[in-house]
């Protein structure tokens, strides 16, 4: 039995907070924080026993084997290290930090901890996604020549979001960044971004774009196109095909319903999923659990504290693209 604390229970907090309490076998949860009491009286009607706005219950209780992150970007490395430092496993949501250089400073932290390190991304474990990275492992399309994802939010987040997210690239293209070198199975060597302000005038006015294009070069010769949006007006919209030399992979949205309507008027479907939670409910479930297999199996996390990095240097090269107008080599991207 992995006995398991949770700090931050906002929006993602609350989906990871019911999986472990009710959906996953073999697991604990027994502390929860967070600083205001809806999220605490949330942790309390899930029947999470030690609930404080300090995480010191956490830290400071040796029963407690692992640490779950979901609290906001900013506190995310502070906390991910002060938990390997207290000699538990750490699941972080994505970012480890905004700044490309104390992500790298934290992940080298907590490696020297020499404790277990899994980042969130969790569109590595929906259903079709991980179809197609096995499919392409099984060499059902030959050698991959190039890769188009679509990433479109049915509305843009408030702006008060906008100002602290680090901008589209580190908050919303990041997941895409990762999904490319999942699918791709290899890195990127090259980085192309344009992007604009087409939704709302303030997400400009704050400092951000709400619409982009990436182009990614990988090792390989294969080329990844991304496209994202803040806003798409039918709903939630994740897509992705992969071209190979033996024929192609797709994946479509799935949609509320798998209901048609045919009528002399034409032909009708069900709307797309509102959002992320609909749409990746079965993934967030799925990765949690397989970082308790991990921790239980004592084998390697699935997703790294290097792959959060390397998607989020991807990032900085697309910000630095957008920047200067050109393409950046992702080896000119310097750590200290």
């Amino acid at each position: 039995m992995i006995k398991i604390g949770i700090i931050g229970v906002g929006r993602m907090g609350k989906i990871h907070l019911e999986n472990l309490s009710r959906k996953i076998e073999g697991v604990e949860l027994i502390a929860a924080v967070n600083p205001g009491k809806e999220g605490q009286n949330f942790a309390l009607d899930q029947g999470v026993q030690h609930v404080s706005d300090d995480i010191g219950i956490i830290l400071e209780n040796p029963e407690i084997e692992a640490v779950l992150i979901s609290s906001p970007s900013d506190t995310h490395s502070e906390f991910a290290v002060k938990a390997a430092q207290a000699g538990k496993a750490v699941f972080c949501e994505k970012p480890i930090d905004k700044s490309l250089q104390k992500s790298s400073e934290t992940i080298r932290a907590i490696s020297h901890l020499n404790v277990p390190l899994m980042i969130g991304f969790n569109q590595r474990f929906d259903t079709n996604f991980s179809k197609v990275r096995t499919e392409i492992s099984n060499g059902k399309i030959g050698n991959l020549r190039s890769l188009h994802i679509v990433s479109r939010d049915p509305a843009p987040p408030p702006i008060s979001y906008i100002k602290k997210s680090g901008g589209l690239f580190k908050d919303m293209t990041i997941h895409d960044f990762d999904m490319a070198r999942f699918i791709m199975g290899c890195e990127v060597v090259e980085v192309f971004a344009y992007g604009n302000c087409l939704v709302d005038p303030a997400i400009g006015e704050a400092g951000d774009i709400d619409s982009a294009t990436v182009l990614l070069k990988f090792e390989n010769g294969a080329v990844a196109t991304i496209e994202n949006s803040r806003e798409s007006k039918y709903g939630y919209d994740q897509r992705l095909e992969v071209f190979g030399s033996k024929g192609a992979i797709k994946v479509d949205n799935p949609l509320k319903s798998k209901v048609t309507i045919s009528t002399e008027n034409g032909t009708d479907s069900d709307r797309h999923l509102n959002f992320f939670m609909d749409r990746y409910e079965s993934s967030y479930l799925e990765e949690i659990k397989v970082f308790v297999e991990a921790l239980q199996n004592g084998t390697p996390m699935p997703v790294s504290g290097e792959d959060g990095l390397k998607a989020m240097i991807i990032a900085e090269a697309a910000n630095k693209s957008l920047q200067e107008n050109r393409p950046v080599q992702i080896d000119s991207i310097q750590i200290d």
